[in-house]
């Protein structure tokens, strides 16, 4: 599984946007405030403000490149226009629904 994020770090004057994709959301987003992610995001704080999740590398790659290049999408998912809520069910549903089809010999 891979997924596409958005995060969000804020400095007094501005809000700041990085996009890109893995297949260890939590392990990335831990380099990233650790200085350890791309080299844009060192010396800052960053908050998971949106993923989405794909099966496939090769889609996830293009829906990153998708993403950062639509600064109107960004733009909203930056100030709260779209559903963090549902994000994070949506992806509790998909995940439930992986481990109920795993077959145990």
């Amino acid at each position: 599984m891979y997924f596409v994020y958005l995060l969000v770090s804020k400095n007094k004057k501005r809000t700041i946007s990085y996009v890109g994709y893995t297949n260890n959301i939590k392990k990335r987003l831990k380099n990233h405030n650790d200085s350890k992610g791309a080299k844009f995001t060192r010396g800052r704080k960053w908050k998971l403000k949106y993923f989405k999740t794909y099966k496939k590398k090769n889609i996830a790659m293009k829906e990153e490149y998708k993403l950062k290049k639509n600064y109107k999408l960004r733009k909203k998912i930056k100030f709260g226009d779209i559903n963090w809520k549902y994000q994070f069910y949506y992806l509790i549903k998909k995940i439930f629904h992986h481990l109920m089809q795993v077959q145990y010999l």
